[in-house]
């Protein structure tokens, strides 16, 4: 039987997000400090920690047959190669930013400027299409320091908080790439295996749509049913269960996160009560 190959940041963020996700889906494994290699024990898989911008070339050269990799890394280094599911986590951006001081507003305003920069191929993709011309300084590394040194007048790097940014004097003019966690798979993996890999974006799928959805409970009286089902439309529809007291039913159903408040607002102006909310480890459609 073949073993799925795949990739995950040694450490950081990203590899805690991508390890969590890979447990939330039911995958044992047996991992020690520094360890480059790992097998799962309940799962034809194994993960190898690797440097994270080396595992495009991995990728391309068959070594992995897939990668949990940011999307800002693909389309610097790999874009190319296939994303079969975004995963919603480790979620960036990557920005052009000035000096606070700084008259520019977007990517136009630095004609024949100085940008520090460890994206040179998304910089260069960006400056071609808004038709600009500047100098690039490639860095790897304290990216933003460069405009305080006098080594660039702006720089283009991952975002998350912007903290960063705002502790260096920096201001952020425009957003190049909005970035998440992806998996990406290798031109050369086997048909095997990528089955495997099918068996592994089930779970995953059904991991994503449980962290995009709450399951809720609650009581209504029977004259109120018509219009708290039209709120609560579920998969399909609400189950409705008779309660005890009489002229009242309890209600289940499913709420997509993004709308929770709004519909939970509405629920209790049509006269819901007793609204419990749980969260949901899977969703198996």
């Amino acid at each position: 039987m073949g073993k799925l190959k795949i990739a995950v940041q040694k450490s950081g963020r990203l590899h805690d997000d991508s390890m969590k996700i890979l447990k939330e889906v039911g995958i044992s494994i047996d991992n020690g400090k520094d360890q480059l290699k790992a097998s799962a024990r309940n799962f034809p898989l194994e993960v190898f920690y690797l440097r994270n911008g080396d595992i495009p070339q991995y990728l391309k050269d068959g070594v992995v047959d897939a990668a949990i990799i940011g999307e800002n890394l693909l389309f610097e280094k790999a874009s190319d190669l296939n994303v079969v599911e975004r995963l919603g986590f480790s979620k960036c951006k990557v920005s052009l930013a000035v000096p606070k001081s700084g008259k520019a507003t977007s990517i136009k305003d630095l004609e024949g400027l100085r940008i520090a920069t460890s994206y040179p191929n998304t910089v260069n993709h960006f400056l071609e299409l808004n038709g600009v011309n500047a100098k690039l300084h490639i860095i790897n590394g304290s990216v933003e320091i460069a405009p305080n040194i006098g080594l660039a007048d702006a720089i283009c790097d991952i975002v998350s908080s912007g903290s960063t940014l705002f502790k260096n004097g920096l201001k952020e003019i425009q957003t190049l790439l909005k970035s998440e966690a992806v998996l990406t798979i290798s031109p050369k993996i086997s048909t095997e295996n990528r089955d495997i890999l099918d068996k592994l974006r089930f779970r995953l799928q059904s991991v994503l749509r449980g962290r995009q959805n709450k399951y809720v409970l609650l009581n209504a009286p029977n004259d109120k049913l018509e219009a708290i089902t039209e709120i609560l439309p579920g998969m399909n529809s609400p189950t409705i269960l008779p309660l005890a007291k009489e002229g009242w039913s309890s209600l289940h159903s499913v709420i997509n996160k993004n709308d929770f408040w709004n519909v939970i607002d509405e629920l209790k102006a049509n006269g819901a009560e007793g609204i419990l909310v749980c969260p949901i480890e899977n969703m198996v459609l």
